[in-house]
């Protein structure tokens, strides 16, 4: 597998804002938001070199990326690479919904 073009799904890209968002309101401050946003981002590069480096879910062709308290599913193509949600595991698990 050669290097993959990163995908963000509508969904995806609204759930992150939701995060970034929450923090900075919360502590008053885009700090965490800008750290976590970074730490994201260099997760996301990594996926691109080592796309297989994520848990295998219950959906055959889906793998979460943990990354603190939140995982990254995504779903690995020939081009690319999709990340379908991003979720915080301090939730319920019954609201977990990937596609």
């Amino acid at each position: 597998m050669g290097k993959q073009k990163i995908i963000w799904s509508n969904n995806a890209s609204q759930k992150l804002n939701t995060i970034l968002v929450f923090y900075a309101e919360r502590n008053q401050s885009k700090d965490y938001s800008l750290k976590l946003f970074k730490r994201i981002n260099k997760e996301v590069k990594v996926l691109t070199k080592q796309p297989l480096i994520g848990i295998k879910t219950e959906l055959e062709s889906v793998r979460g990326l943990i990354i603190e308290h939140f995982i990254l599913f995504y779903e690995i193509n020939h081009q690319s690479i999709i990340i379908h949600t991003i979720w915080d595991s301090r939730q319920n698990p019954n609201s977990l919904k990937i596609k």
